[in-house]
């Protein structure tokens, strides 16, 4: 029997490192099934604490904290996010969950896991299974084989490599540009 594979590639932008203490202020994703792009989303949306803002997230994400006060409140942009993710998914079958997809994607799901839970919701666990598809691993698996010339791992560096266009460091391209950059090394290096 074929399985499904469900996909959802996402970025986050932060603001700091840490899950537990930073937050969320950016999610974009696309949600893909058996390979057919399904839907994209890309919320801005207000930090739960202001107090642990660090100064370089926000100059490498290119926002004042005065732009972040306009954003959405996390609460709302986490029951958008529960309703896109109920199209796809059926939270009760223990079977049917998105395989998270990007760039060091393990960050991402850090703190798409504490933004569930600073919401008040303790079911990402619901959405997503552990088995990610994380273009950082690939392709350092594949440099380590020989099979990806490059002189670093950075998005911006891959993009450039395989001639995928990348404004860096906003969500949506950033993952629209990590998708691309995840298929063709699938489709060209894994044989």
């Amino acid at each position: 029997m074929l399985r499904i594979m469900k996909v959802n590639h996402f970025d986050t932008e932060t603001t700091g490192l840490d899950a537990v203490k930073n937050d969320i202020i950016q999610i974009a994703g696309i949600i893909e099934i058996d390979g057919e792009v399904m839907e994209e989303f890309h919320f801005k949306c207000q930090p739960h604490s202001y107090e642990n803002i660090s100064p370089q997230a926000l100059k490498i994400n290119g926002y004042t904290v005065e732009q972040l006060k306009t954003f959405e409140d996390p609460h709302v942009i986490h029951k958008k996010l529960v309703d896109i993710f109920s199209k796809y998914i059926d939270k009760y079958d223990r079977e049917d969950k998105f395989y998270p997809a990007g760039q060091n994607i393990r960050f991402d799901m850090g703190f798409l896991k504490e933004f569930f839970a600073k919401c008040g919701d303790p079911y990402y666990g619901s959405w997503f299974n552990y088995d990610a598809l994380d273009l950082l691993g690939l392709s350092a698996l594949l440099r380590y084989k020989g099979r990806l010339d490059v002189e670093n791992l950075k998005l911006g560096t891959l993009a450039k490599h395989l001639g995928v266009e990348l404004k860096a460091h906003d969500a949506v391209e950033d993952i629209r540009a990590t998708r691309i950059i995840l298929n063709k090394l699938l489709d060209t290096h894994i044989k």
